[in-house]
């Protein structure tokens, strides 16, 4: 590729403000890396809004092609793993932050960044899931580690109406579980019982000040909020629960006390997905390709071109997404 289209964000070092624009690169202007890929699709996440947005420093160097995930074809590869007709995935690994990214019609990475584009998806359906939805796999399975079941009680879902927390309603749903999922969207109430939620919370009920022990209602929760929604759900998980803790929509804070850790031995799991070794990565995608119900992932993704990624990072930072946006980039 001579030439490729990528959605570029600048800044001036005067002033430090950003900004962004779709412009034309070449293949000089990427960085080092043993693999060049022709991208496919990639996808929004609150990370990749904060980014374009500049709300926070989630870029630490610039020019920078935003983009956290893509699915995408090997065009050329300097490493014995990989070779040119290959589809690969590639999550995280700071790509998008201090790599450039995913919303470019070529990057060039680090074989040992990628893992193979699970048969059963195509390169669009993988990014419909996203890091937002191999994250929320990740939670599941911290929660099944933990030892919870079904049958163990109810799982509220906070931020369910968002990509991860969507996903995450949706395959509890299918697992079996209760889902009890949080929005402060009253019109998102219908969507969220056909992803499987069976109760449907609003967000104010958890955003007060928590108390240090609240009534005992989940048996575990996966959280994308943080802030005062997190501290409310760890007041209220029950005896020996478990929260997956994966996102900061709500806040980076958590003013909480050591009531529930030690007078019900209540589990705060961190879910980092970033940097997750490439088995845990591998099992995650599997799980996801055997418990995601792909009409539901269908239903609710929605597709953008490449210019369209930089209205869409505004609008998810702002609140205003549901469930899953696919960049249809190649």
């Amino acid at each position: 590729m001579d030439k490729f289209r990528a959605v570029l964000i600048t800044r001036d070092e005067a002033t430090k403000q950003q900004s962004v624009a779709l412009t034309e690169l070449t293949p000089a202007d990427l960085m080092d890396g043993d693999v060049d890929i022709r991208v496919e699709h990639s996808t929004v996440n609150y990370k990749d809004g904060l980014a374009i947005t500049g709300k926070l420093p989630v870029v630490r160097r610039w020019p920078m092609i935003p983009g956290v995930d893509l699915a995408g074809t090997v065009i050329a590869s300097r490493t014995g793993e990989w070779k040119a007709g290959d589809k690969v995935l590639l999550n995280g690994w700071g790509v998008g932050e201090l790599h450039l990214g995913a919303y470019s019609e070529m990057a060039r990475l680090r074989g040992e960044w990628l893992i193979p584009l699970p048969s059963a998806f195509s390169s669009a359906e993988a990014m419909a899931i996203g890091t937002a939805g191999y994250t929320a796999m990740l939670a599941v399975l911290a929660l099944e580690r933990h030892g919870v079941k079904p049958a163990t009680g109810p799982v509220i879902v906070t931020g369910a109406a968002g990509g991860l927390g969507s996903i995450a309603v949706a395959l509890l749903a299918r697992l079996g579980y209760q889902a009890e999922a949080v929005t402060g969207r009253q019109h998102e109430h219908e969507y969220l019982r056909k992803l499987g939620a069976a109760t449907i919370i609003d967000r104010a009920e958890l955003s007060g000040p928590p108390k240090l022990l609240g009534k005992e209602r989940w048996a575990a929760g996966i959280d994308v909020a943080g802030g005062a929604v997190l501290a409310n759900v760890i007041s209220m998980v029950r005896e020996r629960g478990i929260v997956a803790a994966c996102g900061n929509v709500a806040g980076m804070e958590l003013t909480t006390s050591v009531a529930p850790f030690i007078l019900r031995g209540v589990t705060l799991a961190g879910i980092e997905s970033v940097r997750a070794p490439r088995p845990e990565r591998i099992a995650a995608w599997e799980r996801l390709a055997r418990d995601l119900d792909r009409g539901l992932l269908a239903e609710m993704t929605t597709h953008l071109p490449l210019a369209g990624a930089i209205n869409a990072g505004h609008d998810i930072v702002a609140g205003k997404v549901r469930g899953r946006l696919v960049i249809d980039i190649g």
